[in-house]
């Protein structure tokens, strides 16, 4: 079992080799890099398998040598559920942007070097997850940050090139914090593995310990989009390719949120942080909500909204029982699907309704009668409406912090309905202007508060391609169903978040995966 371990990185770093020698054969590209995923959504699914029946991580010392001198990779149950999770959507949306390539030529999203960045985000992502030692997370947060700016400028547009450049410096100073972290925790402890850090760190003063956990967490704030530090995911993500969109939204602000939870409840469980991490809860819910309301742009619309979720997830790590933790890694699985869902649904809604903006958009139910469908499904999900998992997720937040009572836990509540509620209306505003309202009533159509909505600052009124291809469409339908496997797979899966909590509150099991003999 220990051998797929490393797979999971090595496998799509040497896929990414291969790739950019095979840049002048699309055909064996494609069949690269597929294959390449495949194996490792399989490597991914038997790992979470073994992990969840056995109860015991799988560690890899990385060239036989022992920590705290060697590279340690590690894969518990929460792990393992964060890679097979992204495996699939990077699977689905690969397959998306294959079909997007054939239909439109690759104008957009180059093949020659969309699929080796593709894998290098693959690896980035996979290391950031199982790395065992904050350097290692590190370096897979840089992976990440090269292969996106890579991404995000694919087809060389203004607007593509402003937005990759505002990403790129907010994420450089992310790193700097990041990187300044490690480097005070490594001077305090004398070690970046965390298994180590874990009891050398409860050893420190509190006052340091706060420090060098403020100091970890602005890094990973920025990375997960939180309030106030989340200005820029708005401006960045929707100007790129619709399948480069779907796996930044799904998927990036994600790992920011596995490390916050990884390092509060490995390295600094001592530190009190229930209050700070509530109250920007309550911003990042209510922030991100309102700037959803207030935009035309149903990309810019579901960025906003991405936003305004990841405050549910803060809240959950915030309550900190293992009923939040627990509730708190189903939402980040339904976030990540449902997320990735919507956005490449919006890719089809491009096509066919050729913009993206609800002001130019109608009459589409008529159109494509079957993305409707789809769009609202992903909507009803996102929304919150029973029996999706949606519901059940924020269900399992409010329970947590139910049980553990305090004004401004019911303050949290009410946020986070209210925020529900708004991200219904929300997108059944969009879906009502879009496929509902009919073609003929877009010119022309006077709505005070459809006018006092906020264009995207690089719209310009549509794009020349309304084909459906059927790869496209078959992907987007895919991505969907897996949506709707969290309501039907409901119990198992909460039963699932709810043991991989268990593991990441218990620092001592992590501690003796990494050290069978005793931490030295």
């Amino acid at each position: 079992m220990n051998a797929l371990v490393p797979l999971l990185v090595v496998l799509p770093l040497m896929g990414a080799a291969i790739t950019l020698i095979l840049g002048r054969n699309p055909r064996l590209q494609v069949a690269i890099s597929v294959s390449t995923l495949v194996i490792v959504t399989a490597a991914a699914a038997v790992l979470l398998y073994v992990v969840d029946t056995t109860g015991q991580a799988a560690v890899v010392k990385v060239g036989g040598w022992e920590p705290p001198f060697g590279i340690v990779l590690m894969v518990d149950r929460l792990s393992a559920i964060m890679v097979l999770v992204s495996a699939l959507m990077l699977l689905g949306v690969l397959i998306f942007a294959i079909g997007q390539g054939i239909a439109d030529g690759d104008k957009d999203t180059p093949v020659s070097i969309f699929h080796p960045t593709y894998l290098i985000l693959s690896a980035g992502l996979f290391d950031a997850f199982i790395a065992g030692d904050l350097f290692n997370m590190y370096v897979g947060f840089e992976m990440l940050l090269a292969a996106s700016y890579v991404l995000l400028t694919l087809g060389g547009t203004g607007a593509r090139i402003r937005a990759g450049t505002t990403y790129i410096v907010v994420s450089l100073v992310s790193s700097l914090f990041f990187l300044a972290a490690i480097a005070l925790i490594y001077g305090a402890t004398g070690t970046v593995t965390m298994a180590l850090l874990s009891t050398r760190i409860q050893a420190l003063p509190l006052d340091v310990q706060i420090i060098l956990c403020a100091a970890l967490l602005i890094g990973f704030a920025v990375k997960a989009a939180v309030f106030p530090l989340s200005f820029w995911l708005p401006d960045s993500y929707p100007t790129a390719p619709a399948p480069v969109t779907a796996v930044f939204a799904g998927l990036l602000t994600k790992v920011g949120v596995y490390a916050i939870i990884r390092t509060d409840k490995l390295l600094f469980f001592d530190v009190p942080l229930t209050i700070p991490l509530m109250i920007v809860a309550f911003f990042t819910l209510i922030i991100g909500i309102f700037g959803a309301l207030t935009q035309a742009d149903v990309k810019r619309l579901l960025s906003f909204t991405l936003v305004s979720h990841i405050g549910y997830m803060i809240f959950g790590i915030a309550i900190g029982s293992e009923l939040g933790t627990g509730a708190t890694i189903y939402y980040i699985v339904h976030h990540i699907m449902v997320q990735t869902a919507l956005f490449v649904s919006v890719g089809l809604i491009e096509r066919v309704g050729r913009s993206t903006s609800i002001t130019h958009l109608g009459g589409l139910l008529k159109k494509a009668p079957f993305v409707a469908v789809l769009f609202f499904i992903g909507a009803l999900n996102l929304g919150g409406i029973p029996p999706f998992s949606g519901f059940l997720g924020k269900v399992g937040l409010f329970e947590a912090g139910a049980e553990s009572p305090s004004p401004l836990v019911y303050v949290l509540i009410g946020a986070g309905a209210l925020t529900s509620l708004l991200t219904l209306y929300a997108l059944m505003r969009v879906w009502n202007m879009a496929f509902w309202r009919p073609a003929a009533d877009v010119a022309g159509y006077e709505s005070p508060m459809l006018n006092s909505l906020q264009e995207s600052p690089d719209h310009t009124g549509g794009v020349v391609t309304a084909t459906l291809p059927k790869l496209m469409v078959a992907a987007t339908t895919g991505l969907i169903a897996l949506t709707v496997c969290l309501t039907v797979f409901a119990g198992p899966l909460f039963e699932l978040s709810e043991r991989a909590s268990v593991g990441v509150a218990t620092p001592a099991e992590y501690i003796r995966a990494v050290f069978p003999d005793g931490a030295p």
